[in-house]
């Protein structure tokens, strides 16, 4: 059974401390992964920064100390108990294994390790029993698959989803930091760095990742692949399309699903206030609904706008918001590392 991410936490205070890596810590994600260690309290003896070549020496502040950017050589032959990758595909291809090969469990947030048959994709709420001891690469999923599966898997398990069709409204934070600057220098009108092919300010994008021979764009297959593999279920028919657009707080979905069983609203609401890791936000009179300015530093999945698809049987809209870099990248990430602690996998 499942735990819920508070009791894998209280729990994993009880086990002997770690040396935990961040690999990637200068990027937006391995800044925010410092941030989530701290709130969570997550214990261990040694911290160990990583970066590129470039930054090696150079000095991040972690609870009031110094910690300089290390090597991959040389985080690799300090072989510590967890590193957390953000450091994009080609790097965790090279390097993950490597770190594996020492013992190390390696939890990462590319896209690299995603569709492996041989690796875990795991969101801690839905699937984390499925880690055992021999698993020393973890998949992190993306963003955009994290929230709408924490929405949905507790309403596939009571209802069944026949066919899933999502559009997201994705903030610049999930490209990185050039795309976040580029978004202020057009703001103020300066020249810049820029990281999309058109202006992102006063626009919408349709163009997340590149496009495929299928004429989807990489992220859309993602969504797709992902949410069959964490489900456990390739029956379901999905159907993606997703968009740039110029928010900073968080990623947004347009939810539509169709289920093989018929539903009931009040349940549906009621199942959803229940899920971990949901927070439900769904009182329209009084104009309450889920937006990324107010998910912005939060680990929860909102939802809300719940209603049913009247133009055919079985079938619910609902709008879901999460911070893309919380939930969608580091608190799952770290969560993981809870999990399987909590489960003695690591010490």
């Amino acid at each position: 059974m499942i735990g819920t991410v508070g009791e894998c936490v209280s729990f994993a205070q009880n086990f002997t401390t770690m040396r935990l890596a961040i690999v990637g810590a200068t990027g937006l994600v391995g800044q925010e992964l410092l941030k989530v260690i701290e709130e969570r309290n997550f214990e261990f003896d040694e911290l160990l920064l990583v970066a590129s070549s470039k930054n090696v020496g150079k000095k991040i502040s972690y609870k009031g100390k110094e910690h300089a950017i290390v090597s991959m050589e040389a985080a690799v032959e300090a072989a510590p108990d967890v590193a957390i990758f953000s450091a994009g595909g080609s790097t965790s291809l090279e390097w993950a294994p490597k770190f594996a090969n020492r013992g190390t469990v390696v939890i990462d947030n590319s896209s690299a390790w995603r569709m492996d048959p041989n690796k875990k994709l795991i969101v801690p709420e839905i699937n984390g029993s499925a880690i055992t001891a021999e698993d020393k690469i973890i998949a992190n999923p993306n963003c955009s698959t994290i929230q709408m599966v924490i929405a949905l898997a507790p309403l596939h398990k009571r209802y069944k989803l026949k066919r899933i069709v999502v559009s997201t409204y994705q903030s610049v934070t999930g490209t990185g930091k050039d795309a976040v600057e580029q978004l202020m220098n057009e703001r103020q009108g300066i020249e810049g760095v820029r990281v999309y092919p058109y202006r992102i300010d006063l626009n919408a994008l349709p163009h997340i990742d590149v496009f495929q021979d299928n004429g989807y764009t990489k992220e859309e297959m993602k969504m797709v692949k992902e949410t069959h593999k964490i489900l456990g279920d390739s029956t379901i028919g999905i159907t993606s399309t997703t968009v740039r657009i110029p928010s900073i707080g968080g990623h947004s979905e347009a939810v539509n699903a169709e289920f093989h069983e018929e539903f009931d609203l009040t349940e549906v609401r009621a199942i959803l206030e229940t899920a971990p890791g949901v927070v439900v936000q769904d009182d329209v009179k009084k104009n309450i609904y889920p937006m990324p300015i107010l998910s912005h530093g939060r680990d929860e999945v909102f939802v809300g706008r719940i209603r049913r698809d009247e133009s055919q049987p079985k079938t619910l809209n609902l709008w879901v918001v999460a911070d893309n870099l919380r939930k969608g990248a580091a608190t799952n990430a770290v969560q993981i590392a809870e999990f399987m602690r909590s489960a003695g996998l690591v010490r």
